[in-house]
């Protein structure tokens, strides 16, 4: 069951100028993959356990020694690196506090993963269940720093010439809507520091409603280009995801290839990243807002070229002096966390010696360049980013290595085998009516969700879901849906997949988890969590009468949708 607000826009990766438009699918690695490398993170903790307490006392760690993870991260015990196992413990299962975002859902971990680095190897690595290692994750606003990163790319290339080139050179002015002295004003530095001045509501902690409107727009950048100005630019802070979608556009124009593949060649080749997805808009403009999915191993990649100060094996990839701006932020986000800063899409807490990149429900790559220290989180829920920061910071000791902690490498290594293994929710007696509706086939009219038709099959073997979309071309087909359903508190994941309900969904990549449980002799209710797309699980309740069925769809952040349809079997 897939709602369209909660997951929306396309996404698709591009393999040449010509096909900017189309939509290619990736083949993800298998569900029993994923499952494998769940369980090797949940182990990694033990195996390290076995090498320090062999070794009595860990060796001293050389700081100086470069490590480069192109092809692969190095992993250590945390006190090899001069860090506490029992505190980054603590981290852990800061990670599996349970939020409750949908009323009745199931409460999840506020955490789908927690990655720590230091001195380039990876100290800590945890997978809340049921998310786990193999599958990409949305990034939300963490984009926006790749776009960043992007862009000094291109400065160091000789593409753009200065931050202070102002925005509309690089558009037909003649087409743009409410042009005026203080539009013509805006440079690219502003829409770094998301000073433009546009017009745009699109707050840190209320509703985006600009956002919305612009997803809906046919031409996405026009959409930006054509809104009123409310200050002067450089004036006043104002979170505007249209900034960053313009520095796209902008550096599509000077490079002559999409953002994606801009990015596959100067960043995410160099760095050894080959599993990308990134949406785009009508016009096949890399989503400068909220785009990408990463695999969390390869965000942590992103950071450690920060850490290193933009160098990478040897190679100058960022400007020396672009690394110091954003690591040294000025532009004051309030009313948000005490002491946030904002440069060049960065976020950062001076107080605290941190930057990071920051997306919606608290994706993070967070950078400590005094403590040589990466931190990356995937998540369903919101934090204080300072809370991280303490906690990380706190679990350092040492600039070299401690010694040995049997007990304390124990406590981290059944922490993490603990959040990644699931845990039932309680499942009731199975009524008669399960085999009554079995197999059968609801219709639905058009509605809010586009659920089409439903069919739940589950006498069998394998219990698992059949669904049709509605298309948003009447002419055509709507795409068909099914995945497994588990029926004894546990979720079932469904195979690796990029379609969604609606066109503007297609591409997306995600792994459907499903469960469901009797409430009693007429209602089978749902809980289904799209892995990867950073949304806590939604609740489906299904109430069957006769040749009738209810369906209350209980999603994240919206109002419940009731529907209802019948079958004629």
């Amino acid at each position: 069951m897939i709602h369209a607000a909660c997951e929306s826009r396309v996404i698709t990766r591009k393999e040449s100028d010509a096909d900017m438009q189309n939509i290619s699918q990736k083949v993800r690695s298998s569900n029993s993959r994923s499952d494998a490398w769940a369980l090797l993170a949940a182990a990694l903790g033990a195996l390290i356990i076995g090498a320090s307490i062999s070794n009595g006392t860990a060796p001293t760690q050389d700081t100086t020694e470069a490590i480069w993870p192109t092809k692969e991260w190095q992993t250590s015990s945390p006190e090899e690196q001069g860090m506490d196992s029992k505190e980054l413990a603590e981290l852990v299962d800061f990670g599996a506090r349970r939020i409750l975002a949908t009323p009745g859902v199931t409460l999840s971990s506020m955490l789908d993963s927690l990655l720590v680095v230091r001195h380039g190897k990876i100290v800590v690595e945890a997978y809340y269940s049921p998310y786990a290692a193999g599958i990409p994750h949305t990034m939300n606003s963490v984009t926006k720093a790749i776009i960043s990163t992007l862009r000094a790319i291109a400065f160091k290339d000789g593409l753009l010439d200065s931050p202070n080139h102002r925005v509309l050179d690089f558009f037909d002015r003649r087409s743009i809507a409410n042009v005026d002295d203080k539009k013509e004003a805006i440079t690219v530095q502003n829409l770094l520091d998301m000073t433009s001045g546009l017009e745009w509501t699109e707050p840190l902690n209320g509703r985006p409603d600009s956002l919305f409107e612009w997803e809906r727009s046919p031409d996405w950048v026009k959409f930006i280009l054509d809104r009123p100005m409310s200050s002067v630019p450089g004036d006043a802070f104002n979170y505007n995801s249209g900034n960053t979608h313009l520095l796209s556009a902008i550096i599509t124009k000077l490079s002559g290839m999409s953002v994606l593949e801009y990015a596959k060649a100067k960043l995410f080749g160099p760095l050894g990243i080959n599993d990308v997805s990134w949406q785009h808009d009508p016009q096949g403009i890399s989503n400068g807002g909220y785009g990408l999915y990463l695999q969390p191993r390869d965000m942590a990649k992103v950071g450690y070229l920060y850490l290193r100060d933009g160098s990478w094996e040897g190679k100058q990839l960022l400007p020396p002096a672009w690394i110091d701006k954003v690591s040294h932020a000025t532009v004051n986000m309030t009313p948000l966390e005490t002491g946030l800063r904002y440069s060049n899409l960065f976020w950062a807490l001076p107080d605290k010696h941190v930057y990071m990149a920051v997306g919606h429900h608290r994706q993070v790559i967070m950078i400590f360049p005094d403590l040589d220290i990466v931190a990356v989180t995937t998540g369903r829920g919101s934090f204080q980013l300072g809370e991280l920061a303490d906690f990380i910071s706190s679990s350092v000791k040492s600039d070299t290595a401690l010694p040995a902690d049997a007990a304390s490498a124990n406590l981290l290594a059944n922490k993490i085998r603990d959040v990644s293994t699931e845990k039932p929710t309680e499942v009731g007696a199975t009524p008669e009516i399960a085999a009554i509706i079995s197999g059968k086939m609801y219709r639905f009219p058009p509605n809010p969700i586009n659920v089409k038709s439903l069919s739940l099959i589950l006498t069998d073997p394998q219990p698992h879901y059949d669904m049709e979309a509605y298309a948003r071309d009447t002419t055509k087909a709507g795409s068909r849906f099914a995945g497994p359903i588990g029926l004894d508190g546990l979720y079932r994941k469904g195979e690796p997949t990029h379609h969604g309900f609606g066109e503007r969904l297609e591409g997306v990549p995600r792994v459907n988890a499903v469960k469901g449980i009797w409430q009693d002799d007429h209602t089978f209710v749902i809980d289904r969590l799209v892995l990867g797309l950073g949304q806590p699980p939604e609740r489906w309740t299904l109430t069957f009468g006769g040749e009738k069925l209810n369906v209350r769809a209980n999603i994240p952040e919206r109002p419940e949708i009731s529907i209802d349809g019948e079958t004629s079997e």
